[in-house]
């Protein structure tokens, strides 16, 4: 006997068998009973005494143990019908020391109506991870093509025309550019036309990660690797890219000491896992993003050198949005069609004066503050085009921001006769427009509170009280 059975008390036994929640029998090669458990005496109406010694045929209605006994062809998920109903049973034959001495019989399910609610309970189960299993495919791959970047301006098509040159190379691409001008769109539409497509985009966010996260999160860790590690533990956002694409925005926001772990693993192509001791082969595509200006963050030592090299073997610049002013019209018709689908609205157009409008602000937040601005005038719009009174309280001002100089000039607002402005009250006024403003610095900085605060020339403490007060 095993050892390990040794150890359990025979009297344990028929309660361990009983326990598992199955039905046995089991016979010699004759087809006579040596054994049978309560539970399937229970099911037959019969007791363990009248049972065991017996031909199976006449305590089992409809039994094929015996054939199986004889045959030592095993039975699986057989319908049994028994007692009125059909049961699920298992029939194995019994083999020691290579000979055949009898069969083993259990039943899962008493009935159809047990198996059918054990199914949905399973296919339920099933279902939820077919959804989380297509959810996380989806969100590894690329959203965007190049036939979602929108625009006619010279600058923009030569930076979108190198973008699709350079796509089916293996090379970094480091793209500059402000925020909001849609960096993410182009590393997307990279990968969508690359040899890679078809394999994972894992996009990450750089400046989102507390510093002593960041490691973790993209090389990953081994089980016990700190308190609270996930058992069993983690990929990293290299090995979910492996033999993809991997876009490191914000990569001029990335701590010095993670940027030396970050160019050990470029180099090497093969990443460890913290509190690992193997390292794990990866071959992936950068595409690194920022709003900074790396060359000079390099003479500052604010970032390595051999690392803004090493991403820096295609440049690609995009353009901000007051640099391309022609294309704004086509941008804000694209923009609209897209909030459309998430408002389940149709035909919205804009006045010729909020064009005109939109044409003459300087778009510190670019094309993130664009969709802002148009997402806001739909919340508050009845018809279906939107006027000057719809827009931010910012833009509807007689001063607006000439993109050519930079500097502030007035442009004369004529009063739309049809919808005249109502007359509110200073106060109100003001804080609306102080509101308006702290959010509109808040989509230029893509969140970031202290540069908001720096953006708007107030103290970090203040901003901050004023974001509490205005709900922001």
């Amino acid at each position: 006997m095993n050892k390990g059975m040794e150890a359990i008390p025979a009297n344990w036994h028929e309660q361990i068998i009983n326990l598992l929640g199955e039905r046995i029998v089991v016979t010699d090669r004759e087809g006579m009973i040596l054994y049978i458990n309560e539970a399937y005496c229970e099911f037959l109406g019969t007791t363990v005494e009248e049972a065991t010694n017996r031909p199976v045929q006449e305590v089992i209605e409809n039994t094929r143990m015996h054939i199986v006994a004889n045959t030592g062809k095993k039975e699986l998920a057989a319908l049994h019908p028994i007692n009125g109903s059909e049961m699920i049973a298992n029939r194995y034959p019994l083999t020691v020391d290579g000979e055949l001495v009898g069969a083993l019989g259990t039943v899962m399910f008493r009935s159809p109506e047990e198996w059918r609610m054990y199914k949905s309970k399973i296919q339920h189960l099933v279902e939820e991870l077919k959804y989380y299993q297509t959810k996380v495919e989806n969100e590894l791959k690329s959203k965007y093509s190049f036939q979602d970047l929108i625009g006619s301006s010279q600058s923009f098509l030569a930076a979108k025309k190198l973008a699709e040159r350079i796509s089916d190379s293996n090379s970094s691409v480091l793209l500059i550019g402000e925020s909001g001008t849609g960096k993410e769109l182009f590393a997307h539409s990279i990968h969508n036309q690359s040899l890679r497509s078809s394999l994972s985009f894992v996009a990450i966010n750089c400046a989102s990660i507390p510093e002593h996260l960041l490691e973790s999160e993209l090389f990953g860790y081994d089980d016990g690797a700190f308190t609270g590690a996930k058992k069993g533990g983690k990929k990293g956002q290299f090995e979910l890219a492996h033999n993809g694409t991997l876009f490191l925005d914000e990569i001029g926001d990335m701590p010095l000491s993670m940027q030396s772990k970050l160019l050990r693993v470029l180099q090497e192509k093969e990443v460890q896992r913290v509190g690992g001791q193997k390292s794990l082969p990866v071959d992936v595509r950068i595409i690194a993003a920022t709003h900074r200006d790396l060359e000079k963050m390099v003479e500052e030592g604010k970032f390595r050198r051999d690392l803004y090299y090493r991403l820096n073997v295609i440049k690609i610049e995009i353009p901000p949005l007051n640099k391309r002013i022609e294309d704004i019209k086509l941008i804000s018709m694209s923009l609209l069609k897209k909030l459309e689908r998430k408002f389940f609205r149709t035909g919205i157009a804009i006045s010729e004066e909020v064009e005109k409008r939109l044409m003459e602000h300087s778009w510190p937040g670019n094309i993130r503050e664009l969709e802002n601005v148009l997402e806001r005038a739909i919340n508050v719009l009845d018809g279906q085009t939107i006027e000057l009174i719809h827009l931010p309280l910012y833009l509807r001002e007689m001063r607006s921001q000439c993109p050519n100089n930079g500097k502030r000039t007035m442009v004369e607002i004529k009063p739309a006769q049809k919808m005249p402005l109502p007359v509110i009250p200073l106060k109100e006024t003001l804080a609306r427009v102080e509101k308006e403003a702290i959010q509109s610095a808040l989509v230029v900085t893509n969140g970031n509170k202290q540069e908001a605060a720096k953006l708007l020339e107030i103290g970090k403490t203040r901003f901050y009280e004023k974001c509490k007060f205005y709900d922001i």
